[in-house]
This record gives structure tokens, sequence and C-alpha cells, in this order.
């Protein structure tokens, strides 16, 4: 596969801690691609992403895959607590919640299949380690968030996706302290968020529910019932 990259090079990257296993999805969360793009290499910024993919599926690389973007911050998956030192990050254009969060157009999620495909006949980087900012980051982020098409991703290979089971019962709410969450909690450790279960639904939990949902249960953002278990894995 040979991808028309168009060669942005940004100076913000250093050494990597290990090969990526890891791939991040972010949006860029700016009115317009070009701004994110200065952004994204500006020094003064200190960040950055391995890859941006426009809304018209133009895709320009910053940042070398061998070396460690600054995309992440401070992040958690499956145990790792550097993901920028072991991951790929991929910045996509989309306005985001602050400046009018709108559906990611066809040919850029096109693009953006393509270009995971490409990056992964070169690492080593399972369908449970391809997440979003907000999975690794709850607590901070949103994005590529609930109208990202994580779905059509899976389908096309690159992913975690299971359909829902009805889920009775009345949703959970923040301080309940019982048994079905902690079991909650359990689930979503094991899928690799950093949730200890406690039995508490604490604000982190709800900020890990939430970032959930906006992956793998996009039309149920904000709730939580006693039989929604975390499914993939």
């Amino acid at each position: 596969m040979t991808l028309n990259l168009i060669e942005a090079p940004s100076p913000n990257f250093d050494a990597r801690t290990g090969p990526p296993d890891i791939l991040v999805l972010h949006y860029t969360g700016m009115r317009a691609g070009p701004m994110a793009l200065e952004r994204l290499r500006d020094p003064e910024a200190k960040v950055s992403a391995h890859y941006m993919v426009e809304e018209d599926g133009r895709i320009f690389r910053l940042v070398p895959e061998e070396r460690r973007a600054w995309h992440a911050g401070v992040s958690y998956w499956k145990g790792e607590r550097n993901i920028n030192g072991v991951s790929i990050g991929i910045e996509i254009v989309n306005p985001g919640h602050e400046f009018g969060y709108r559906p990611f157009p066809d040919a850029q999620i096109a693009a953006v299949i393509e270009l995971i495909g490409d990056i992964r006949t070169r690492w080593m980087i399972p369908d449970d380690r391809i997440v979003g900012h907000a999975d690794v980051a709850p607590a901070r982020k949103e994005d590529p968030g609930e109208l990202f098409p994580w779905k059509r991703l899976a389908q096309a290979g690159h992913g975690l996706w299971v359909e829902a089971p009805a889920a009775p019962g009345q949703p959970m709410k923040e301080g309940e302290d019982s048994a079905a969450v902690f079991a909650l909690q359990a689930g979503f450790t094991r899928l690799g968020y950093d949730l200890p279960p406690s039995g508490k639904f604490d604000a982190d939990t709800k900020a890990v529910v939430t970032a959930f949902q906006r992956h793998w249960r996009q039309h149920k953002v904000g709730t939580a019932s006693p039989t929604a278990r975390p499914a993939p894995n």
C-alpha cells in the first residue's frame, strides 16, 4: 500500500521508549485544518502528532513513526502510562465540541482507514490498542467523540466493536455504592481503562463511562445501566 502523503515536518518530537503498539485517534478541536496544522508544527506549542488527516482526505505526515510525537499527554491504557512513548498519534480535522462538532466526512474516514491499514503493516498494533484520546485520558479529553464512526473502522478490520444487548434496569447514578458498580469498574479495567474497582460510582467512574460510551455506545452518552457491561475484549 502506498499512500499519497504530504510532508509537513514538525520539530516537536523526541526519542521513543519502545516500538509503537498503541494507536491513538484525536480530533484537532480547532476551527479549521490549516490552524491545526500550524499549531502542530509550532515549536512553542510543544504538541504534535505523527499524522493529520484533513476533511477532504489529504494526509499530512508531521513526525516519523520511529520518533515520539507529543499528542497524548497524561494518559493510560492497559497498564501503560507513557502512551506517547509507545504510540502513533493521528489528528483528524474536526472543530470538536468547542467549535461546532460535526460528522466526519466519508473521504476523511476512508483516508483514516487507509492510513491505519498502512501503519499496521509496519507495527504490531492489536485491535484492542486502537483507541481514542478520550479512552486514554477520560478525565481530560472528549475526542474524537461520539460522532466518530468506530464501527466503520472495526468493519474495515481496525479496532473492536460489539453490538450492545438490551440493558434493562435503573441507570446508575454518581454516588452509588454497590456490587454492580464494582463489576462495571472491573469490566472497564479489563478493557484497558485506568479504573481500579472500588464499588463507588465516583467522578472517575463517570468520566470512564462517558469515554466508553463515546467509543462503543454512542447513543447512550451520559448514562450507565447495571447490566450494560463493557463488552469488547
